[in-house]
């Protein structure tokens, strides 16, 4: 199976790397100047479950794409806000039979995939690793958390999710797949939402969150908020996963923040329209009230707009 994977950094770059570590045949999609880079450093992961050195691994640019593709498998795990740009690239590679499998947050890039590729081409998909890319160009992996969860969108288990599972035997990392993946996507978006939300609003960890006066109950507040909003579009969190979300980010002293606030103390792009925005749209389409996640969203849109305005 020919795999091919959009970016290489972080997470794409971490996974793809474990699937090229075990001879997988994997190209990654990349800018020229990652593509240099790799050539001359290779793809280095530092983990605390093996690193890996890849010397020189297999790449394409975007324009050269059409002569390589197409491939069997596309693992797409670009930033929200990149995604439309990702699309435009990964095209030329997409065949009759290519599997187009994204990791990205949310559920807002099915709707731009199924309309680029037809929602015949696209499984679901989702992932869980704690990871960074260095200004040395290395991925570094900061805990052993490292799921990689797929399958078909409507629950079926089918031969192509068997030829990726076969594909996956022997990784080191988690992978799984899934007859319920569009419930695990629901089911991490409400936690991600909830996670995002409050540490961004509060600008700070969620153990500071809960020992603040009433910081515990607009943690519990917005969980219960983003998952009416999961139940009204039949994807509600199931009790022992919720019970689960509820105990960690509930936990007293914990230093958990949310990606998306290290973005914004970073000066970053953020996905707030992915994560939060398309949460509060499929709410109100659904006739669900989202009081809490209206003012982190306006809170997230805040901070766009001033990054706007300085950029100007």
């Amino acid at each position: 199976m020919r795999i091919l994977v959009v970016g290489a950094g972080a997470t794409g770059g971490y996974f793809g790397a474990r699937l090229a570590e075990i001879g997988r045949d994997v190209t990654f999609l990349v800018r020229p100047a990652r593509a240099e880079r790799l050539a001359r450093d290779g793809l280095v992961v530092k983990s605390p479950v093996g690193d890996i050195r890849i010397d020189q691994p297999r790449t394409v640019t975007a324009d050269a794409l059409a002569q390589a593709g197409p491939f069997d498998l596309v693992i797409l795990s670009a930033k929200a806000y990149d995604l439309d740009a990702a699309v435009a690239d990964l095209a030329a590679g997409i065949g009759p039979d290519t599997m187009v499998l994204p990791i990205l947050n949310g559920l807002r890039h099915l709707d731009v995939l199924d309309a680029a590729f037809g929602p015949e081409k696209v499984l679901g998909g989702t992932c869980a690793i704690v990871a960074t890319l260095t200004p040395a160009g290395e991925i570094r992996q900061m805990n052993e958390l490292h799921t990689f969860t797929y399958g078909e969108r409507d629950g079926t288990r089918s031969a192509r999710v068997a030829a990726v599972e076969a594909q996956m035997e022997g990784v080191r990392f988690q992978a799984r797949a899934s007859d319920k993946i569009l419930l695990e996507m629901w089911e991490k978006w409400v936690f991600l939402a909830t996670l995002a939300g409050s540490t961004t609003l509060m600008r700070a960890t969620i153990g500071d969150i809960v020992a603040a006066p009433g910081g515990r109950d607009f943690i519990e507040g917005l969980l219960d908020e983003c998952q009416a909003v999961a139940e009204a579009n039949g994807q509600g969190s199931r009790e022992k996963v919720l019970a689960g979300a509820r105990k960690t980010l509930t936990t007293e002293g914990s230093a958990m923040t949310a990606s998306m606030l290290r973005d914004i103390e970073a000066g970053a792009r953020i996905e707030a329209d992915h994560i939060v925005g398309d949460l509060i749209a499929r709410g109100r389409k659904a006739g669900v009230a989202t009081p809490i996640l209206d003012r982190v969203f306006t809170g997230l849109k805040a901070y766009q707009s001033r990054k706007a305005r300085e950029a100007a």
